[in-house]
């Protein structure tokens, strides 16, 4: 290390005086001592690292195994030191990925994003100069249509739940757009039945206040009357122990009951989708909306609400015909 800064040295002695030299010799002893520091982590000791700032930043599980589920399959196919992983090596992983897998352009941009995250925390904590992974843009990829509930599928739903559970879920998901991961989490003592609204805690951990209708209200209050347990739990298991019912658990029920009663793609995310479609066709104006489903951005509720055509067309008679 003495000699490489002593050769930096002499090599710029004639164009720095000597305070530029005592100074650019303090900088280069702290950057390579720095640096001798770092080259010492593993990558997969940078990716516990990383795991550990988002759990902090209020990530959920979900999304922190997501994360490094991600991270650990590039790692496996790129066996480079992370500081010196550049943006050819992520681009030709990602084209590689996309065809060994043959998977759609909405997957390839989610491992994009990941690793977007994960470089870009590097850069921010110093432990590299730059992203490799900005030069790679987002993905383009098409803006389709996602399918929402008629009035006659929730009917439908309704009519075919067997157990006052589901029917409550299938409700308080409806009325309220609420997360699945917010459902499973609260408690009966959440729900104010009197004003017909809870507090759930979203995305990083951020609390809003959800409503729900007389129906959802109603089957809320007779599923509870009839549990036999001490769960504080709102929504437990069908059988012993009884225990808080898991966001797989909802989803596999509602999958369940949607292949027997013949309605494709039945799941939790649908309903919150189903809502805003509904609130915006009626005419509720897009920010009440977005502070509904507890987006940060309006441009994500608008991804959600599929803007129905027929109203469109309305509109254009009475504004503009």
């Amino acid at each position: 290390m003495e000699k490489e800064i002593k050769s930096i040295l002499e090599d710029m002695s004639e164009v720095l005086n000597i305070q530029q030299m005592r100074k650019l010799q303090e900088v280069l002893i702290k950057r390579l001592e720095y640096n001798t520091d770092v080259e010492a982590l593993g990558n997969l000791e940078y990716l516990s690292m990383f795991v550990a700032a988002k759990s902090i930043e209020g990530c959920s599980e979900r999304t922190i195994a997501y994360y490094k589920s991600t991270i650990e399959n590039m790692f496996q196919k790129v066996h480079i030191p992370v500081r010196q992983i550049t943006t050819e090596v992520l681009r030709e992983y990602l084209t590689n990925y996309q065809a060994e897998n043959n998977c759609g352009r909405v997957t390839i941009d989610n491992i994009r994003r990941n690793l977007s995250s994960f470089f870009s925390w590097l850069e921010d904590e110093d432990y590299i100069i730059k992203s490799p992974i900005r030069r790679i843009h987002k993905v383009r990829t098409g803006t389709t249509v996602k399918e929402t509930f008629s009035d006659e599928n929730i009917e439908v739903l309704r009519d075919g739940c067997t157990e006052k559970r589901d029917l409550a879920i299938i409700d308080l998901l409806y009325s309220t757009g609420m997360r699945v991961g917010e459902l499973v989490n609260l408690d009966i003592d959440d729900i104010n039945f009197e004003e017909r609204e809870c507090i759930v805690y979203g995305k990083g951990n951020k609390e809003r206040r959800v409503y729900f209708d007389a129906r959802a209200k109603l089957h809320l209050q007779n599923y509870i009357a009839s549990r036999n347990d001490s769960n504080s739990a709102l929504f437990v298991s069908l059988d012993k122990p009884f225990e808080r019912l898991k966001i797989s658990g909802v989803e596999v029920r509602l999958r369940n009951l949607g292949k027997k009663l013949n309605i494709e793609k039945v799941h939790p995310h649908k309903f919150r989708r189903s809502m805003a479609t509904k609130a915006i066709d009626k005419g509720m104006p897009i920010e009440q909306v977005q502070k509904l489903l507890g987006h940060q951005q309006i441009d994500t509720t608008m991804h959600y609400a599929m803007v129905n055509q027929n109203n469109v067309k309305i509109s254009h008679r009475k504004y503009i015909a």
